[in-house]
């Protein structure tokens, strides 16, 4: 097959990250097992007890893994063969190498059947991307991206795919991605301390230390709105920099909406309970969504240029107010119900994506509007 370029490649590589952080999360308390080869568990005895969740979780979590490989190797222009090769083993391997650093971590237990269940789900990912293949699936669904994205949009797709699950973990504002203030606070505060114990070094640790101890400002609801606007319009602006103007932008508009509140609705839902899930539902949040949607109807017509640079300042605005936003009230006690429960290895994948989101959006957008390419539409 011809070689192409495909938003698959940065996904299997972004799906592989999270796979690896949600196996090895918190990473702490690494130690070196005292008298144990490390492909001792593989000798081990299967578990006389199965968990439900444990099966599902190691089954469906490497399931998307080996769909991805087998199809970005095959859009490299590699044959189907090896292909369906990579799809299996590069997977199997990668969660071999997870059950042998998780004899490293006191709360990991390293287990053979999560490598089997781990490379089964990888082995059915790459027989379902194997058959959408042969029915045509992979070339329609390039079909249809080339009738509404514009080419070298592998990267912004990529993140447009990940925004929705940045908000699975609470943000202080719905859609309010990139609330990493409070951790930036907090790691000034640790080092601001560590640098009065140095002599020299103390007046930089008082500098650090001062602003750190000051608790942050409720935001007004005007920035409150505001945020929760650009939250939602930097997501469309990002999509608008590799889609042609027309009608398809309003679609894309429509559904980012959709999307982004579904997203919030099922935050809402796991980290307060299902009889909070509307709870997004203020009034500074449905005037705000209202008002970025109208916003990004009327950018619909932008050039892919003008829309990249419009959604720099958007998403700049976006990073600054959420990193100036205080943690949500509910944060510390959702926090704890993450920690004791089955998400533990989930929810820092969902946190760190959404701090994350807004910059890498800066970034991106950055170099798509200092790159010397087409801007035509």
């Amino acid at each position: 097959m011809k070689r192409a370029a495909s938003s698959s490649v940065p996904l299997a590589a972004a799906y592989g990250a999270l796979v690896v952080y949600a196996t090895l999360y918190p990473f702490s308390g690494w130690h070196h097992p005292q008298g144990l080869w490390s492909l001792a568990f593989l000798s081990l005895p299967w578990p006389q007890w199965w968990i439900r969740f444990d099966i599902v979780a190691n089954l469906v979590g490497y399931l998307p893994l080996g769909a991805l490989i087998y199809i970005a190797a095959l859009r490299s222009g590699r044959g189907r063969g090896v292909a369906a090769l990579l799809g299996f083993a590069l997977p199997s391997v990668m969660s071999l190498a997870m059950e042998l650093l998780q004899n490293y971590l006191p709360q990991r237990v390293p287990s053979a059947a999560d490598w089997a269940l781990n490379s089964a789900g990888a082995a059915i990912g790459m027989l379902l991307a194997a058959l959408a293949d042969r029915f045509g699936l992979t070339l329609r669904w390039h079909a249809l991206r080339e009738r509404w994205f514009a080419g070298r949009s592998a990267v912004a797709l990529t993140l447009l795919l990940l925004w929705p699950f940045g908000m699975l973990f609470p943000t202080p504002v719905p859609l309010g991605l990139g609330a990493i203030g409070l951790q930036l606070r907090e790691a000034a505060a640790e080092l601001g301390a560590w640098l009065q114990d140095i002599p020299w070094a103390a007046a930089w640790g008082e500098v650090l230390l001062e602003p750190a101890a000051m608790p942050a400002a409720p935001l007004s609801p005007l920035a409150e709105g505001t945020l929760t606007a650009f939250g939602l319009l930097a997501p469309c602006l990002l999509a608008f920099s590799i889609s042609l103007p027309g009608w398809r932008r309003i679609a894309l508009v429509f559904g980012a909406s959709v999307l982004g509140l579904a997203a919030m609705t099922l935050s809402a839902a796991l980290n307060y309970g299902p009889e909070h899930a509307l709870s997004w539902r203020t009034a500074t949040t449905q005037p705000a969504v209202l008002a970025a949607m109208l916003l990004a109807a009327a950018c619909a017509g932008v050039s892919r240029r003008t829309a990249a640079a419009l959604g720099l300042v958007v998403a700049t605005v976006l990073a600054v107010l959420a990193a100036q936003a205080p943690g949500d009230p509910y944060f510390a006690h959702t926090l704890q119900a993450w920690e004791r429960g089955r998400f533990i290895r989930f929810h820092g994948v969902a946190q760190w994506i959404g701090w994350l989101w807004p910059y890498a959006v800066l970034v991106h957008l950055l170099r798509r509007v200092v790159a010397r390419e087409d801007a035509r539409g």
